[in-house]
């Protein structure tokens, strides 16, 4: 009895196996039918590649469906009121729904990119970084695009599984090597230790003061674009580079005009947070309140309002600084007296 039973469970993991594989193959397929397409796509609307192919992975079961089958749907889009072309009915949230008919797949793809480059709604996801596949991924659900509560999870592990990423890097003109320069939102390099794995929960700003452990390119913090820059580079030639008005790169970082970084620094491409991403900012010697709002990506009169600080007033090593919410009490501060460092304690702060 206990050798029949060995063999069936033996037999049913090699059918689950088998499957698992055949699975993998179709997806593979897939992948190699339709990365192309994507690639072009993403170069015309900006949607980014990874993201469309986990996209149509997920939403056609890898072209395989009923919907797909029937209509070159590879997305699911439904008809909605603006919906000219032909028509089928399939069973979704409720029976007998409409969905878009195209003449071939290629045309699913088109309008799939046109859906989201032209809806309002989605337009916040073009103000992220296109290689930004975890915010593109929640970002469409906040949206409203899927029901599925798990649908950033599922297009999340379709891009690291099946490395789809690598596609977008194609798009962007980079090599994979470059493409690692991108870092996932609120992920960054902590001290000397290397990569914040995404699954560390350690607050994201643990970076010695002086440590130039960034890496090279644009990147998120606080799911703001940013660039690590060296010293001596031209803040004219940063503008030119990624687009933007040169008064607005200074106001960006909250710093007066000139002609390069005294530096070597972060210089962000959008206005920061009004929060941080941390909870807390452990003051280190030397730090600024500047220092923690570019490191924070938080704007430094948000800082300030927070923590119950004047602009002359210096927090001083040690102290923690609220950045998502109103301090309880004003941090103790630092004040230079003859020459010599002291710090003084505040008053709990009052509305």
């Amino acid at each position: 009895m206990r050798s029949t039973r060995h063999s069936i469970l033996f037999i049913s993991l090699l059918v689950t196996l088998s499957c698992s594989a055949q699975q993998a193959s179709v997806i593979h397929d897939y992948i190699n039918t339709y990365k192309e397409l994507a690639i072009e796509e993403m170069k015309r609307t900006g949607v980014p590649a990874a993201i469309t192919l986990a996209q149509g992975i997920h939403e056609s079961g890898a072209g395989r469906s009923n919907l797909v089958l029937a209509s070159n749907n590879h997305f699911g889009i439904k008809c909605k009121s603006n919906w000219t072309g032909e028509s089928v009915r399939h069973d979704d949230d409720a029976r007998g729904e409409c969905f878009r008919k195209y003449p071939k797949a290629e045309d699913s793809y088109r309008d799939h990119s046109d859906f989201l480059k032209n809806g309002q709604r989605y337009a916040f996801l073009f103000q992220l970084d296109p290689a930004d596949y975890t915010g593109w991924a929640n970002g469409l659900k906040k949206a409203g695009y899927a029901t599925n509560p798990k649908y950033p999870q599922v297009l999340i592990n379709m891009v690291e599984q099946y490395s789809l990423q690598e596609y977008t890097l194609i798009a962007l003109g980079k090599t994979q090597d470059e493409g690692n320069a991108v870092l996932k939102p609120d992920t960054a390099y902590k001290g000397v230790d290397g990569f914040k794995s995404p699954d560390d929960d350690s607050p994201v700003h643990d970076i010695a003061p002086g440590i130039t452990a960034y890496r090279e390119g644009q990147f998120l913090i606080n799911e703001t674009k940013v660039v690590y820059v060296k010293k001596g580079t031209s803040f004219l030639t940063i503008a030119k580079q990624y687009d933007i008005d040169l008064f607005r790169l200074f106001e960006f970082n909250e710093i007066p005009r000139t002609e390069e970084t005294t530096t070597d620094q972060l210089v962000y491409l959008q206005r920061k947070r009004k929060t941080g991403a941390a909870a807390f900012h452990t003051v280190q010697p030397g730090e600024t309140l500047h220092d923690i709002a570019q490191l924070e990506a938080i704007r430094k009169e948000s800082l300030l309002e927070l923590n119950w600080l004047k602009e002359n007033e210096q927090p001083a090593p040690g102290q923690q600084l609220s950045l998502k919410k109103k301090a309880k009490a004003i941090p103790m501060l630092t004040v230079k007296e003859n020459y010599s460092i002291t710090t003084v304690p505040q008053k709990a702060a009052t509305n």
